[in-house]
């Protein structure tokens, strides 16, 4: 997934061995690892779920293994680590990144280029559907454990989960950067105490070692057929978090990502899962929750608190993460604009955005109360994320190919790899799809449509705009030939397209025929990577003695404030004096017109005139001071 969560740490490309690489590294676990750090609580044992048929027996649990820890090696180890997150935008990471990178590059001449783009904004929409399953799950499966350590919980595991996920996703809007700083050395804690119990378990049964050998993988595919091929969907579980290792690649840098992987959390998810093995060779009843079962009775309570403070790490740095892709995307402009508070002056990807939060929220707690377990969750986990990463392969395979200068064979043989194996895990969890793997998936069509819709209809309506345009040359000659009146002060308008005269100021000459003595048109434009330093923020081109078009750039991680960017700025004729400046927005009202004449279907312009309506307002959208603005509406047809 998506992640966003950051921490105070040192600028990951200046990251060094000794210095700041062990902080970054520190800070990764605790925002990078928490999602695949949690699958222990609940992957293994979803492996042997009563519906798949599969019995504990020692040949079963020694195949299992090998898939596991083998899954782990391909798909986490050499996928992400060793070859995806070389491809970075500008130093950020993430399908949507990986999407901006491929647009940019010589794929756009190769086949297939357009459905490309097609599939990698629809694997960013399935992304919500994850952030809303994930909380519910790790979070729930981790209060299940009271039930192992008392039976007298069994009846209070939902509401404490609901009162978890309401006080997680409330404390939203005070931001993380005071619970960041804990993150690290929680999930520290927890690492040690995966790897502390699995070593435990593997000293008295070292037998289980020997799943070590892929041998014992195919020979579980040969005993058990197409229940073997079923239970993928649950050994999937074990990567869920190998797409969170790339988005949050911008944040911590490679180097301490790799580093906290293969020296502390790969050795301590290996160690676990080998160690629940270990327990269900010896043992095959401790299949009904084998994580907490390897946890003597005098430790029950204070691993389930050390669990739970786990899940909420990981539940916290997957919500954060949303929050970004949607800033992300509202800047690409596929998502229209939507409030967005920053928590920290100090960290720009500290964002909250309240719709989104909520929203989440209400998705979250209602997800528990309807599946009413971890085991039926986990029914419905795996879709979304599985179909991310085979997007993310195919998107991989371009840039290698068109973009890096890879041969066909090269490309074509390590993708290859790569998606055999997630077409295997998604294989098996389309069979999921009737007992709950449809919401992520419904989920994920809705956003996409919600963004493919305004994508499309921001540009019928730049159309629209584009035929009530004048160009500035006959509009200057009309002005000297018959001159307004000129009234005191400066008069900024913005504009998406600065050639032509804005909407807003022809509206604002016709009805009351007046020009202000300076006029500033300022386009504001994101930027394909996700900062613009001050020095490359502004350009200022001089069209007449009164008239300027400043052209303001934002990374698409950066606030669009366009008054903290013309603050200080000097143009030709003086310096900008925004206590003396009003500014100037055109206002549409879109009108669905005729069936297919926007180009659209008839329901995407009734959705796109919804979603217009519910943007929010520019003037917050570009932190205008609400006292000296003036908006100037139009009604526009599609």
């Amino acid at each position: 997934m998506t992640c966003a969560a950051t921490l105070d740490v040192p600028n990951p490309s200046q990251a060094k061995l000794g210095g700041d690489l062990l902080p970054l590294a520190l800070g990764a676990l605790g925002v990078v690892y928490g999602d695949i750090g949690t699958s222990p609580l609940y992957a293994l044992r979803e492996s042997f779920h009563h519906g798949l048929g599969l019995e504990p027996t020692t040949g079963n649990v020694l195949g299992v293994l090998s898939l596991v820890l083998w899954s782990l090696v391909l798909v986490v180890c050499l996928k992400y680590l060793a070859f995806v997150v070389r491809a970075d935008h500008h130093g950020e990471g993430g399908i949507l990144a990986l999407t901006a990178i491929v647009r940019e590059s010589p794929a756009r001449e190769a086949a297939g280029f357009g459905f490309l783009m097609v599939l990698g904004l629809f694997g960013t929409a399935l992304l919500f559907g994850d952030g809303m399953i994930t909380p519910a799950i790790s979070v729930l499966s981790a209060v299940e454990g009271l039930a192992v350590a008392t039976p007298f919980f069994e009846p209070w595991i939902l509401p404490i989960t609901v009162g978890i996920l309401a006080g997680l996703f409330a404390a939203q809007s005070h931001g993380t950067e005071k619970v960041g700083r804990v993150f690290g050395p929680i999930m520290v804690v927890w690492f040690l105490a995966l790897g502390g119990l699995g070593v435990v378990q593997i000293v008295q049964e070292p037998r289980v070692l020997t799943c070590l050998s892929p041998w014992h993988a195919l020979e579980f595919f040969g005993r058990n057929g197409w229940t073997g091929f079923l239970v993928l969907g649950s050994v999937f579980l074990v990567v869920t978090g190998g797409e969170a290792l790339y988005a949050d690649m911008g944040h911590f840098g490679v180097r301490p990502i790799r580093l906290a992987w293969f020296t502390f959390v790969f050795p301590a998810l290996m160690l676990n899962y080998l160690g629940q093995g270990a327990l269900m060779m010896r043992q095959p009843d401790a299949i009904e929750n084998p994580f907490f079962r390897m946890v003597p009775a005098w430790g029950l309570l204070p691993m389930v608190l050390l669990a739970t403070a786990a899940t909420v790490i990981a539940s916290q740095a997957l919500i954060s993460g949303v929050f970004s892709l949607t800033m992300q995307a509202v800047q690409f402009g596929f998502l229209p604009r939507l409030k967005v508070q920053h928590t920290s002056d100090l960290q720009i990807g500290q964002i909250y955005v309240p719709f989104v939060n909520w929203s989440l929220m209400l998705a979250c707690i209602g997800l528990v109360a309807g599946f009413g377990s971890s085991s039926n969750l986990a029914a419905a986990y795996g879709v979304a994320v599985t179909a991310t990463m085979l997007i993310t392969t195919l998107l991989f395979f371009y840039l290698a190919r068109y973009a890096w200068g890879w041969s066909v064979v090269r490309a074509g043989f390590l993708c290859g790899l790569f998606l055999g194996i997630e077409a295997g895990f998604l294989g098996g969890n389309l069979l999921k799809i009737a007992h709950g793997g449809w919401f992520p998936l419904v989920v994920g069509m809705a956003f996409y449509l919600v963004m493919s819709t305004w994508r499309r209809g921001r540009a019928a309506l730049a159309r629209s705009l584009a035929e009530l345009a004048i160009p500035w040359e006959g509009f200057l000659e009309g002005l000297k030939s018959k001159p307004p009146t000129r009234v005191a002060g400066t008069a900024i308008y913005l504009s998406g397209n600065p050639r032509n005269v804005p909407v807003a100021l022809l509206s604002n000459l016709r009805h009351n025929h007046i020009v202000h003595q300076r006029v500033i048109v300022v386009k504001v434009e994101t930027a394909d990577r996700p900062s613009v330093p001050v020095s490359e923020r502004v350009s200022v081109k001089k069209k007449d003695v009164w008239l300027f078009e400043v052209h303001l750039r934002f990374g698409y991680k950066q606030g669009h404030d366009v008054p903290a960017a013309l603050k200080g700025l000097v143009l030709p004729d003086g310096p900008i004096r925004l206590q003396e400046c009003t500014y100037f927005l055109g206002r549409e009202t879109v009108v669905p017109g005729r069936a297919g004449g926007s180009g659209m279907a008839w329901w995407r312009e009734r959705l796109f005139a919804v979603l217009s309506r519910n943007a929010r307002n520019a003037t917050y959208f570009f932190g205008l001071p609400p006292g000296r603005v003036f908006e100037v509406g139009n009604q526009l047809q599609l």
